[in-house]
């Protein structure tokens, strides 16, 4: 790891920029290191995950590792894979799940760490917010017409997904071509680059 990535880590470990807006408080949850391949760009840490400060240490990253093909010691090993939510802390819950990633968060923080992923080869984009951002005018009408089109994203080494929660099951068996299409060769790529 670089010492511009340490600095940079211990900076957010202490950021306070939205704390009156979490219900929590700040508990940035992230993983990062300069020699990692595969970047993880998700929405925010859920209750579990602020609790433990583990990333997708829940259902959602269960089914993530299942969709990457890896066991929890490979996901966790920040060598191979970076995680970096849009936003690092939880946000808290609202009428139909948790909140959006508080956007100071990326603003304040994301491109500088980026800049310190020099080999990141494949960057799995998941869920609206992190499509947004990475996507930017190239995503299409709605998250389902833009997790189609994958293939145009995939020759920039981006990758858009759902959201791996439970709470989209009813789109995974709405679109039973995502698993068929899309799962094999990302598990194929993740498996090159690690």
């Amino acid at each position: 790891m670089t010492r511009e990535l340490k600095h940079l880590l211990i900076e957010i470990n202490d950021c306070r920029l939205c704390e009156d807006h979490l219900p929590l408080g700040p508990r940035p949850v992230l993983q990062a290191n300069s020699q990692a391949r595969i970047l993880v760009a998700g929405q925010a840490p859920g209750r579990k995950v602020h609790e433990t400060g583990i990333p997708f240490n829940d259902a959602s990253g269960d089914r993530l590792r299942d969709w990457m093909g890896i066991d929890k010691s490979m996901f966790y090993d920040g060598s191979k894979i970076a995680i970096l939510p849009m936003g690092f802390c939880y946000p808290g819950t609202g009428k139909s799940g948790d909140l959006p990633p508080r956007p100071e968060c990326a603003e304040a923080w994301r491109e500088q760490l980026l800049k310190t992923l020099p080999k990141i080869e494949l960057t799995l984009v998941i869920g609206q917010y992190a499509h947004k951002y990475h996507l930017g005018n190239k995503q299409k009408k709605n998250l389902t017409e833009t997790v189609k089109s994958w293939r145009e994203y995939w020759k920039k080494g981006l990758l858009p997904l759902p959201h791996p929660s439970p709470r989209n099951n009813i789109w995974l068996h709405k679109n039973v071509w995502f698993e068929k299409d899309v799962l094999p060769t990302l598990k194929s790529s993740v498996q090159k680059l690690i």
